[in-house]
């Protein structure tokens, strides 16, 4: 088990043809510049609450943004798809508006896209804005004309209803020969349906969301993760809750499984295996990423009292 500081396109080049059981990542989305090129020095410069172009972070449109990550996931899929086990799971969390790229990415190199799954929260910033600072700095109009543009204008702003969701592509490299055969052979390409992972005694469904009441109280719960689960120095972005990979390795892989994640991040896919007796294996760009990875990884097996090597 290990996380490794490297890009994962060189480090999957060295892992062997249909030998990984389950691919479960977090990319990098191309928005706001979040791209397979992005400094996370110069995001830490803009602060939380910072600007992009004079609009806040996620409201920025570019056409070009899909076919940019269509493009760099092309390289990720295909490299995904030749080290994982014939029906191995490749689960990848996507922006709703780029999803379409990359389930495109996902299935051109080969894998058959078995369904779109939903991390459903309540708690998001609106992405949608007024005009009003673009008819104010508007220099073909009058004072008037903007006044009356913007009363106008009052209730209507750009078409970005507030996010709620976050969808994840799985995808599944095709079998070899029947379902049993393969799981016989390969230990994948079937879903674990036992008291492992389902929600009062019921089958799992392909959503889970973060607050009771919100759906069936038969889908999976899983808060977003607090100060305390995070860590006090994790600087990562966009930090997913441990239960969530969790439940998701549980569905797709069987105990002792190898489960790699090319954009480890801050370590959370790692935990989710240790704590579900998987084994890990992560890449990641980011130096400060991968202290913060083993760090979480010590932290949490001191407070679980696991055994495992970091």
């Amino acid at each position: 088990m290990s996380i490794e500081h490297v890009n994962c396109l060189d480090g999957m080049k060295k892992i062997p043809d249909n030998s990984i059981d389950m691919v479960c990542t977090d990319p990098p989305y191309f928005l706001d510049g979040l791209g397979n090129d992005w400094d996370k020095n110069k995001l830490d410069k803009r602060g939380s609450s910072s600007t992009v172009t004079n609009l806040p972070k996620g409201m920025k449109f570019d056409r070009n943004q899909s076919k940019k990550f269509k493009e760099f996931y092309n390289l990720i899929s295909k490299e995904v798809f030749r080290i994982l086990k014939p029906g191995g799971a490749f689960i990848s969390f996507s922006s709703p508006r780029l999803y379409h790229a990359l389930a495109s990415s996902v299935e051109d190199q080969g894998f058959e896209i078995r369904d779109m799954l939903g991390w459903v929260y309540t708690q998001s910033q609106v992405k949608a804005f007024k005009q009003d600072h673009i008819i104010k700095n508007d220099k073909t109009r009058t004072d008037e004309q903007k006044k009356e543009l913007i009363e106008k204008c009052s209730n209507w702003r750009t078409p970005m209803l507030k996010p709620s969701i976050e969808p994840m592509c799985l995808a599944v490299k095709p079998i070899e020969g029947r379902y049993i055969d393969n799981f016989e052979k390969y230990g994948t390409g079937l879903l674990n349906c036992s008291e492992e992972t389902l929600v009062d005694g019921k089958f799992p469904s392909n959503i889970m969301t973060t607050q009771e009441g919100v759906l069936d109280t038969t889908v999976f719960m899983v808060k977003k993760p607090n100060k305390k689960e995070k860590g006090e120095t994790n600087t990562h972005l966009s930090v997913k809750p441990v239960d969530l990979i969790q439940h998701l390795i549980q569905l797709f892989t069987r105990e002792g499984a190898t489960v790699l994640d090319p954009f480890m991040g801050s370590g959370t896919t790692a935990i989710a295996c240790v704590r579900s007796n998987r084994q890990y294996l992560g890449f990641e760009i980011n130096e400060e990423y991968v202290k913060i990875s083993k760090k979480r990884l010590k932290d949490d097996r001191l407070e679980s009292k696991c055994s495992f090597e970091i």
